[in-house]
């Protein structure tokens, strides 16, 4: 437990008669509601020198001492795994995840995780909420996250997934040849029978996905999706619910369909691409604490820029055999 110099602010005349939760948030933005809250219970927040109750009415005019109380957050250990960080300064961390690469540690992963290279890199964030991770990406979907490093940078990425300010860009090589982009709105929710899996459900949660056409193939295409919404699998779950379902995915994707005629090469290509073809290619956000836009970049990882090269090499050849018919 780390405690830093107790902050003090004057509560407001306009304040008077509000719950001093309330004002505490309003004087503290940088700090979530629930822990301001905690602290105040716990006795880190004084007025007038007094220890007092998040509902406690406010006069104004009284003088607010909040201990900043930073505790251990995660257990998980430091393991010296590599990551490409894509940007970072004293707020946050934008890392480019591999595919395979666990992000939280869990009961079929308690080690080898992203948990465990961050806090190796920054050992500080134990003290965040899952070591400053705010979004997370599946095992097998490669690409761009960003992770907070000060509880101020935490509250300020929350507040920004969950205003959906932040924006969120994928490639996704789909099964089936589509003609034109377009938006899923369907409400995703647990299966009610596979509970490893999502599904479209009319009580789940709203959730939208907008994409739209990159590149065409004989029976595949690749796709540009823009996250509005965040659900667990979302992308997945959406074009497999469109009877589109991306490339290689085991749990939503059924049985590997080969185009007709597909040479040997891109049968070898389509049967050992093993994970999911989705790749979080851009994230932008407001920084934290300056507010300036932050944009991070991650490039196609080697299988997939593989995987479109055999694709299109096969979408020319048969183009190419086709004119030569004629």
């Amino acid at each position: 437990m780390h405690q830093t110099e107790p902050r003090i602010a004057l509560v407001p005349d306009h304040c008077a008669g509000r719950r001093l939760d309330a004002v505490l948030a309003e004087l503290f933005p940088e700090y979530s509601r629930s822990r301001l809250s905690a602290w105040i219970k716990s006795g880190d927040v004084v007025v007038d020198g007094a220890p007092a109750r998040p509902r406690d009415p406010v006069r104004g005019g009284e003088t607010i001492a909040l201990t900043v109380v930073e505790e251990v957050q995660t257990h998980a250990v430091a393991e010296d795994i590599p990551l490409t960080v894509l940007y970072e300064d004293e707020h946050v961390f934008v890392i480019d995840k591999p595919a395979g690469l666990v992000v939280h540690p869990g009961a079929g992963n308690p080690a080898g995780t992203m948990v465990n290279a961050l806090l190796h890199r920054d050992p500080d964030l134990d003290k965040l909420p899952r070591a400053g991770i705010v979004h997370r990406l599946d095992k097998d979907t490669s690409g761009v996250m960003v992770v907070a490093r000060t509880l101020v940078a935490h509250t300020s990425l929350v507040a920004q997934l969950s205003a959906r300010e932040v924006h969120r860009q994928y490639l996704a090589v789909v099964v089936g040849a589509l003609v034109s982009g377009g938006t899923v709105n369907a409400a995703i929710e647990r299966h009610p029978r596979d509970r490893l899996r999502m599904a479209v459900r009319e009580d789940g949660k709203d959730a939208v996905t907008h994409y739209r056409l990159r590149e065409r193939f004989r029976a595949h295409t690749a796709l540009e999706c823009r996250l509005e919404t965040g659900r667990t699998h979302q992308i997945r779950v959406h074009m497999a619910h469109l009877k589109y379902p991306i490339l290689g995915d085991q749990l939503y994707g059924g049985s590997l369909k080969l185009p007709k005629g597909a040479s040997e090469e891109l049968i070898a290509v389509l049967r050992g691409f093993r994970r999911q073809a989705l790749h979080a290619e851009v994230l932008e956000f407001a920084h934290p604490v300056s507010g300036e836009p932050v944009r991070c970049e991650a490039p196609l990882p080697d299988d997939i820029q593989q995987l479109m090269r055999a694709l299109r090499e096969d979408a020319a050849a048969h183009a190419e055999a086709e004119r030569a018919r004629r």
